[in-house]
């Protein structure tokens, strides 16, 4: 888990289970992936990718502040270049 950060994942070869949920101890959402496959993990919750395959699981990772709060919708540019003006 990840208090502040969101990660990007993307499986280069192998197969995964990816698990998600609000804690360590409920991973409710599980889903497979694999190859070419991408995984978004929002800041805050509770993840584990277990390999599944029977060769080893080659992925990369990107970990970033969010940009925009959860659920931000802009209607045009116009607006998103507003708000971002607003967070500096």
């Amino acid at each position: 888990m990840h208090k502040d950060i969101e990660q990007f994942l993307r499986i280069e070869e192998g197969d995964a289970e990816v698990l998600m949920g609000d804690s360590e101890d409920k991973l409710i959402f599980v889903r497979q992936a694999s190859d070419d496959d991408a995984i978004f993990v929002p800041s805050g919750k509770w993840h584990n990718i277990i390999n599944k395959g029977n060769k080893p699981l080659k992925l990369y990772s990107i970990y970033a502040k969010p940009e925009h709060p959860h659920g931000t919708v802009h209607k045009d540019k116009a607006e998103s270049d507003m708000a971002h003006h607003d967070h500096e």
